[in-house]
């Protein structure tokens, strides 16, 4: 989301329009994000961090694209890596700005994505710290970030008793189906998203294939 929306987000105020997006690894042209436009596609969030550690050079590209094409606004996350050599949680966060900078890509949210793998440790307050380092590396370099997961995600690495991220938006992940609010159960300190991803690994528009789709309004 761009910074415009996402001030008005937080400030409560409501869109009388409701905005579409995607999310995906799979490359896309300027001209397929100009398709995706055309049939109603607001926003892109592209994956910059990888959960390896690396740098995701086809989504940093996949931003440039759908920036180019006149899509209403780009975002980025970052799946943090937690392997044994993996860099430190603020180092990743600044790598994956560093590589953003140099690409000279614009970008209004950098979100953690925060879901269940076998690489995040049982220690909860090992993972709260983590995630908590994460977030005040991106404050420290002036991003805004956001954190995408959901209740079933959040339980299983930090609790959902656990507070630590509520002043941050949440890109909430519950593929329902349904581009709305409505489901949404508070967790983690939340009480409403910012976002909704209400369906992932589906055939998009414009030939584009296994994207995640998100709404917000």
């Amino acid at each position: 989301m761009t910074r415009v929306a996402l001030l008005f987000l937080a400030l409560g105020v409501s869109f009388s329009t409701a905005y579409l997006g995607i999310d995906t690894i799979a490359a896309i042209s300027v001209s397929g994000f100009q398709c995706l436009k055309n049939n109603g596609y607001w926003f892109y969030i592209g994956r910059v961090g990888e959960q390896t550690g690396g740098i995701d050079n086809g989504g940093i590209q996949n931003m440039k694209n759908a920036d180019a094409a006149g899509l209403g606004a780009v975002d980025a996350y970052i799946y943090p890596c937690k392997r044994s050599g993996c860099a430190s949680a603020a180092q990743q966060v600044t790598n994956t700005v560093n590589a953003l900078k140099n690409a000279g890509v614009k970008y209004g949210t950098l979100w953690l994505d925060i879901e269940r793998d076998n690489d995040w440790p049982s220690d909860l307050n090992h993972n709260r710290q983590f995630i908590t380092d994460m977030a005040n590396q991106g404050k420290a370099l002036g991003v805004r970030i956001g954190v995408y997961t959901s209740s079933y995600n959040w339980d299983a690495i930090v609790g959902n008793s656990w507070t630590g991220m509520a002043s941050h938006d949440l890109w909430w992940a519950n593929w329902n189906g349904q581009a709305n609010f409505n489901n949404f159960s508070p967790f983690g300190g939340w009480t409403k998203p910012a976002m909704h991803q209400y369906a992932g690994d589906v055939g998009g528009a414009c030939s584009v294939g296994n994207v995640d789709l998100s709404w917000f309004a």
